[in-house]
């Protein structure tokens, strides 16, 4: 860059800066079109705390969960030799709670640098207490309390194709219930309402390009596919619930150690069983700044309407990822299981190839650091 001329110099920086400020124009007209979402059955909303969470990496969700960039499937790649585990809780400050623990294995670097990555996903709650409208509760919403679960197993396959390219690809499985009765008749089991959901074809696709080491780009695409159930005392019934999400991205590195993320997300709904659908566009925003030599890293951002915060920690091959976000997923469940909520979600990450692959580097040769959750631009 210094030995350009002053032309070919103008000519580089217009040609990083267009795509990134033509990104920042998107997101800027995305945010004055948001809206929130239809709540879904709490059997499909309760999955907005956990699945919904772990496809983008809890360092993503930290600064503004934008999953088209450093959350993007087509990076998992640079996460090749780790394990992981998860642990995440949503609180409303009504009393409801929803927590759920993963384990996550990233196989070594196979064929031209592919990698493929496993994750195991439990999720269950306390008695959740909410306001649930089913023709066996009568023609108006009734508040009630029950449990419900999230089982799901995930897969990621990456491959970097050259020059800056790669791509990914999710296979999704996952199932989920939820039983509710009326607070006002406990006693009677007639009254209860049982949701559940059978597996559909699921899964998803992302493309990530880094054309400068300070750039990053991405794009990502979700779609989800369930058989949802009812069954109360008018008999059951059953219906489709479709999702379609789009995320768009980008990464800027202003100065060493320094990360600015801007994305956007389109997500729309469908769902035979309450004949609903919903359109609805939002905004991904982060900035993140490493410290003591990438040994510690801190973070921020906004997540659709939900504020984040983060960390990350690192030594040897250890890692601790921390993320924080207030009323999580707010845009896409509302108000169904109360108000406010507070999250916490926290990856403990094992680099269990470092000392392989640190054999293999000559002496005084600095080894990167582990995975797209912690790879940063250098300047």
């Amino acid at each position: 860059m210094e030995n350009r001329s002053p032309r070919v110099r103008a000519e580089w920086t217009w040609q990083t800066r267009t795509p990134w400020l033509a990104l920042v124009v998107v997101v800027a007209c995305i945010c004055a079109l948001s809206a929130g979402a239809e709540a879904q059955s709490p059997d499909l909303s309760m999955r907005e705390f956990s699945s919904g969470q772990i496809k983008k990496g809890v360092r993503s969700i930290g600064f503004g969960g934008d999953g088209a960039t450093w959350g993007n499937y087509a990076l998992v790649w640079r996460d090749a030799d780790t394990a992981l585990v998860d642990y995440g809780d949503t609180h409303h400050e009504n009393g409801n709670d929803f927590h759920f623990t993963a384990v996550g294995l990233t196989t070594p670097a196979l064929w031209h640098k592919l990698a493929v990555y496993v994750i195991a996903m439990f999720q269950d709650t306390n008695d959740v207490r909410f306001n649930a409208k089913s023709p066996g509760l009568g023609p108006a919403p009734v508040e009630v309390i029950g449990k419900g679960s999230d089982h799901a197993i995930f897969s990621k396959i990456a491959l970097p194709l050259g020059k800056g390219v790669s791509v990914g690809v999710l296979l999704s499985h996952e199932t989920s219930q939820f039983d509710a009765t009326p607070e006002s008749g406990l006693s009677s089991q007639q009254l209860n309402v049982h949701y559940e959901t059978e597996w559909r074809p699921s899964g998803g696709f992302g493309v990530a390009w880094q054309p400068k080491k300070r750039l990053l780009f991405g794009f990502r695409g979700l779609l989800n596919n369930d058989l949802e159930r009812r069954t109360d005392s008018a008999g059951s019934s059953k219906g489709m619930a479709r999702s379609a999400e789009y995320r768009m991205g980008a990464s800027l590195a202003p100065w060493q150690g320094a990360l600015l993320d801007v994305g956007a997300t389109r997500m729309q709904r469908h769902n035979d069983l309450a004949a609903t659908h919903s359109l609805v566009y939002h905004a991904n925003l982060g900035f993140e700044q490493t410290l003591l030599q990438e040994r510690i890293t801190g973070r921020f951002g906004l997540d659709e309407t939900s504020p984040t915060v983060g960390f990350s920690s690192k030594f040897a091959r250890y890692k601790l990822d921390f993320a924080y976000v207030r009323n999580m997923a707010r845009s896409r469940v509302g108000n169904l299981f109360g108000p406010s909520s507070n999250s916490f979600l926290v990856t403990f990450t094992v680099d269990y190839g470092r000392s392989k692959k640190a054999s293999s580097h000559a002496p005084g040769q600095q080894r990167s650091a582990v995975a797209g959750e912690s790879h940063h631009f250098a300047l």
